[in-house]
């Protein structure tokens, strides 16, 4: 369960994060490091398909400055992940009322 989040800043389940992180069911993956720092490819979220989850929310940042390309949308939806790319505040809110009744991960961007 997502905490809080403000820029640069996320608390899940009582731990600060100040990273990019991933979230998944049953851990966090502090530092998630991307190819481009403000672009998703496909082999930044490979460890997240392998995981079959039912949903994927893509925090963009706080100003929604990440972009999902469209080779990445199409990989994702391909494999039969429902993909949601919304800034992180909404990412957020999105996530801990999805994740009671489905199987999601959140990549999340927490900065710009």
């Amino acid at each position: 369960m997502i905490d809080s989040y403000d820029f640069g800043r996320i608390v899940v389940d009582g731990k600060v994060y100040t990273r990019d992180v991933l979230i998944f069911p049953d851990r966090v993956k502090a530092n998630w490091w991307r190819k481009e720092g403000h672009a998703l490819y496909i082999e930044d979220i490979e460890s997240v398909v392998s995981e079959k989850p039912e949903v994927l929310i893509v925090g963009t940042g706080k100003y929604g400055v990440l972009t999902v390309s469209a080779q990445t949308r199409a990989y994702i939806e391909s494999q039969g992940i429902e993909l949601i790319a919304e800034p992180t505040d909404k990412a957020c809110e999105l996530y801990n009322h999805l994740s009671r009744t489905k199987k999601a991960v959140a990549a999340l961007h927490l900065t710009c």
